[in-house]
């Protein structure tokens, strides 16, 4: 089975190793040998370490290699929407088989490959593209097939995860815990993918298309990073015996006019410590699945790093190399139930909002007046004994309320409401409350 590799960086210097080591597991696994006959990369003199393989395979011209007769797979491990998206297209519409990590061309623009595969005939595997080695994008496409999956919550970013672990460890803030995590090579010296949520919601994307057979883009993720998560915001957590993580949630849901549909959102949340996702800490990823006849399922493990990731890459280099020796494929993309995208604002919360307001009566009757105006019933506030029947710090005061159930943009409504309160000095946080909290 002769293999071409785009890109020898971190993940495709461990595939070549993984292929060389081994080699005769994956042959016998297989039932033929492996054989790298080709690596695209942008400097062929770079240095790459040890590598296990002829130097005479390594080429510029990766079109030239996707679009070469002694290519049968073709495993992408470069990343970003072009060129990558035309390398693929030529090697699927050419009845080659792909292997991709590539979870932001997936939520961009995943039908186009998904429609040359089956143009070509050949297959389109992606499990290293969430979660890294986790096995949970064949469970969802084959495993569960039989079942109805209702919601997918999941950590599938580690960056955020270790520095909201580390804030909740230590109390620090959230430059200090993200200096940490690029101290430890958690995070990219530009960390804007990860602490804004891009990464999460690409990855949101790929689960709510496979979870509810319908195409889900990137561009239909409500997307939230945690950048304006505080170390009070973690403090306020706990009091409610909660912790923070920035969750992908894709969830089955009815319109007003009763047809299903699908919401899909990325932002930092509160859930309670009970939640099996809480005690997920450090770097790794979870996801928890809720289908109506297997029930909860979880999916747990290292979700990043070049040899889990490599690990998922070999799995469906085997699974496809099987394929293509058996004369079949693997099942076409399952697209039927085309269930339309819901906005944000139906999307049913609970919201977590700090207030800091002046201290004097009727200060609490003005804020709960607001909630009472937009329909939004009021679970708890947490106050003092100062004169407005809040916390008070001289002229200022704290009041934290915890909402029950509502639309979220009825939720949003409020908030900004609130800040047109004269008594209300500023709305200092507002995070939303998931998991039954």
């Amino acid at each position: 089975m002769r293999l071409a590799l785009l890109g020898c960086g971190t993940v495709g210097s461990e595939v070549v190793r993984l292929l060389h080591t081994q080699s005769a597991d994956l042959a016998a696994r297989i039932g033929a040998p492996l054989k790298i006959v080709g690596i695209a990369v942008r400097r062929i003199g770079r240095d790459r370490g040890e590598l296990p393989v002829d130097p005479a395979v390594f080429t510029t011209d990766p079109l030239d290699l996707v679009k070469r007769d002694d290519v049968d797979v073709v495993i992408e491990c470069v990343g970003g929407i072009e060129p990558a998206r035309g390398w693929l297209v030529e090697a699927l519409r050419a009845g080659k088989s792909v292997v991709t990590a590539n979870k932001a061309l997936l939520a961009e623009d995943g039908g186009t490959l998904h429609d040359a595969a089956a143009e070509g005939g050949g297959d389109l595997y992606y499990e290293a593209a969430v979660a890294g080695a986790i096995p949970l994008l064949r469970p969802l496409r084959e495993s569960l097939h039989g079942d109805r999956i209702t919601r997918v919550t999941g950590i599938v970013n580690g960056t955020t995860n270790f520095i909201l672990s580390a804030m909740d460890a230590t109390g620090a803030g959230f430059a200090e815990a993200l200096e940490e995590a690029t101290d430890l090579g958690y995070a990219e010296a530009d960390p804007t993918a990860d602490v804004e949520g891009f990464d999460a919601a690409a990855k949101a994307a790929i689960l709510a298309s496979l979870a509810f057979h319908t195409r889900v883009g990137a561009a239909d993720v409500h997307r939230e990073g945690i950048t304006e998560v505080t170390a009070a915001d973690v403090i306020s957590a706990k009091a409610m015996g909660c912790t923070i993580k920035l969750l992908c949630i894709a969830a089955r849901g009815v319109a007003a006019d009763g047809r299903e549909t699908v919401g899909v959102r990325v932002h930092p949340a509160m859930i309670p410590l009970t939640h099996p996702l809480a005690s997920v800490g450090d770097a790794f990823n979870a996801v928890f699945v809720e289908a109506e006849a297997a029930g909860q399922l979880m999916f747990y493990g290292r979700g990043a790093g070049g040899a889990p990731t490599a690990s998922a890459v070999l799995g469906d280099v085997v699974a496809v190399s099987r394929n293509r020796l058996a004369g079949v494929r693997a099942a076409s993309e399952s697209a039927y139930a085309d269930l339309p995208v819901r906005p944000m604002g139906e999307a049913l919360t609970r919201y977590h909002i700090s207030l800091d307001v002046t201290d004097r009566p009727g200060v609490l009757a003005a804020v709960a007046g607001v909630f009472a105006r937009h329909d939004v019933s009021i679970a708890t506030v947490r106050q003092g004994s100062g004169g407005g029947g809040v916390a008070g710090r001289g002229e200022d005061a704290d009041l934290v309320i915890v909402t029950h159930v509502a639309p979220d943009t009825a939720l949003a409504a409020t908030v900004r409401a609130l800040r047109g309160l004269d008594t209300v000095r500023s709305v200092a946080s507002v995070l939303r409350v998931e998991g039954g909290a």
